[in-house]
């Protein structure tokens, strides 16, 4: 089965004075305010393309870390993870860390380390980010 997810923008104006809203439409879970200042300079009111991205990856990493940790045998209680993604105005996206925390008991470090570099490579938005530098910090609890 193929599943097909569909977000839309609309976007109105130049890209430094402009503004536009983005919309996930496949869930209807939100309509979120997108701009050039935030994306150049950061904010904590409004959304940017990267950030979107960085809930993709770590939405997907954890989901991809799960499945190799159940299949190994060893399900997590937990798995907490952030993914910070970098861009720099002019040249464009240049990273994502991911940054875990999980509870899987029973588990060796040996064993975490080598399935959480697994996942990391694997699921399927790093995969789709080959172009760019993605970097893991992972914390067995």
């Amino acid at each position: 089965m193929t599943v097909t997810s569909e977000a839309t923008t609309r976007w109105k104006g130049t890209l430094a004075q402009g503004s536009g809203t983005v919309s996930l439409d496949s869930s209807g879970a939100g309509t979120f305010d997108v701009n050039w200042k935030a994306r150049s300079e950061g904010s904590t009111s409004v959304t940017t393309p990267e950030e979107l991205l960085a809930g993709a990856h770590a939405a997907c990493f954890s989901m991809a870390f799960s499945h190799a940790l159940t299949e190994n045998g060893t399900p997590p209680e937990s798995i907490d993870t952030t993914a910070s993604v970098t861009f720099k105005p002019g040249t464009g996206i240049t990273g994502s860390h991911l940054n875990v925390n999980a509870v899987v008991p029973g588990l060796s470090r040996e064993d975490f380390d080598r399935i959480a570099a697994d996942a990391k490579a694997n699921c399927p938005v790093s995969q789709a980010l080959a172009g760019i530098e993605i970097t893991l910090e992972a914390t067995l609890a």
